[in-house]
């Protein structure tokens, strides 16, 4: 049996056995027939609290936060969408456009053009948020559990701060979109560096789906909370990157809204472990780098039998990436376990520390291997991992080497899908 792989830009193909294989992908949801339409809805009619434009007011200056090119969001449409509904009570030369980068490297402007469109880029001024730059932060004050917070300046005196993303399982933070793009996404390195401790990373209700009880998700949404938000816009997408629904107002009610619909499409029940699971980090622009394709080792490790084997696909063209700490705490201990004590005892942050506790996790508990297009094997190895060639060939001799009755789950679009071992009995 042939299944296609997202993988890049252009897939990837594999030959599995199918009395052994059971693939888990999103079930496909029909893209919105007006995409922009929808989105006007959702600023119009939003789930709580009034409509945008009644929350604007002339001469004042606005801030709108948006995700990374790491990030699939349709900024091309949803940033228009909220420029149109701003249109007549503010001037363009007051409307500022924040990456909310994290500490991820800010954008070119090649990306930004294809990231935003030409009109817009050439229209509204559009600022990467740089974590490490005191020159744009600001102290807004301690929040949560202790949690010392600096946001971007240009976004904290802003009159009205509108926050854009796009919603789905987040391997630690619960789920992403709402207030993920306040903080971290336009947080100081240091407010980082406490929201992804050791503890908070280690806790085992941080993790896929959570957001209540979830340490990260707790605190990110008391920052959010406690320094404003004016209006928040989120969508859910189907597997092609299409809207499906948009959810527009007030920041919590309007998350829970998107959270809920964002579950229901995206987790699999399954009846019980794999010996093998192949998984993706669902093709381009998520899979650039090795860094963010922890997340689809991270679906498959839900449902791997202790001990089992993991085959991500991730094509890695931006390496490891270069930028960043997690290439070199990767190589600071000979393995896997080794890294994982490590980081887990540590009493201070430093980062990606938090990519490479998961990391470590997951390698403890099972058999990682990469296939990528732009890391040599050299390279894996010194993040003890590594590669093969010909994903059907591994995957074939390690259900053999599993023995009779070896099961296989494949993650063809990796993390747009999430799956959990179904433990109710029903």
């Amino acid at each position: 049996m042939k299944i296609r792989l997202a993988y890049g830009q252009s897939g990837l193909d594999i030959e599995v056995d199918p009395p052994t294989a059971t693939v888990v992908e999103p079930v496909h949801h029909e893209a919105a027939a007006d995409q922009m339409a929808v989105l006007r809805e959702a600023l119009r009619a939003p789930v709580a609290g009034p409509p945008l434009r009644e929350r604007v007011r002339p001469g004042q200056t606005v801030a709108i936060s948006a995700c990374d090119g790491t990030r699939p969001q349709p900024r091309h449409l949803m940033i228009p969408a909220v420029l149109a509904e701003l249109e007549g009570i503010v001037r363009l030369e007051d409307v500022v456009i924040l990456v909310a980068t994290g500490t991820h490297r800010g954008n070119g402007e090649a990306e930004l053009r294809a990231m935003f469109g030409d009109e817009v880029v050439d229209a509204v001024r559009i600022v990467n948020h740089d974590a490490r730059d005191p020159g744009q932060l600001t102290w807004m004050g301690t929040y949560g559990n202790g949690v010392p917070v600096w946001l971007n300046r240009a976004w904290a005196e802003a009159d009205v701060r509108i926050t854009t993303g796009f919603v789905e399982p987040h391997f630690f933070a619960g789920f992403s979109g709402g207030p993920k793009l306040v903080a971290p996404g336009l947080a100081a390195l240091e407010t980082v560096l406490v929201l992804h401790d050791a503890a908070r990373i280690g806790d085992p209700r941080a993790t896929w789906g959570n957001i209540h009880g979830n340490p990260v998700h707790d605190d990110v949404r008391a920052i959010a909370e406690a320094t404003g938000v004016t209006f928040s816009l989120d969508v859910v997408l189907n597997r092609d990157k299409d809207i499906v629904a948009a959810f527009g107002g007030d920041l919590a009610p309007m998350h829970a809204a998107a959270t809920a619909t964002a579950k229901r499409m995206a987790m699999r029940p399954v009846e019980a472990p794999f010996d093998v699971v192949v998984t993706t980090n669902s093709g381009f622009p998520l899979d650039q780098n090795l860094y963010q394709a922890v997340k689809g080792m991270s679906a498959a490790y839900q449902v791997v039998k202790p001990g089992g084997m993991i085959v991500c696909a991730a094509e890695c063209r931006d390496g490891f990436p270069d930028h960043g700490s997690y290439r070199e705490v990767l190589a600071s201990a000979p393995s896997p376990q080794a890294l994982f004590d490590d980081i887990s005892a540590r009493t201070e942050t430093v980062p990606d520390q938090w990519q490479v506790q998961i990391q470590a996790r997951i390698q403890s508990g099972s058999r990682v291997v990469m296939h990528t297009g732009f890391l040599s094997d050299a390279e894996l190895a010194t993040a003890h991992l590594r590669q093969t060639r010909d994903i059907s060939a591994t995957v074939a001799e390690a259900l053999a080497g599993a023995g009779p009755g070896a099961r296989l789950c494949v993650l063809p679009e990796g993390p747009q899908t999430i799956p959990y071992v179904d433990r109710s009995g029903a």
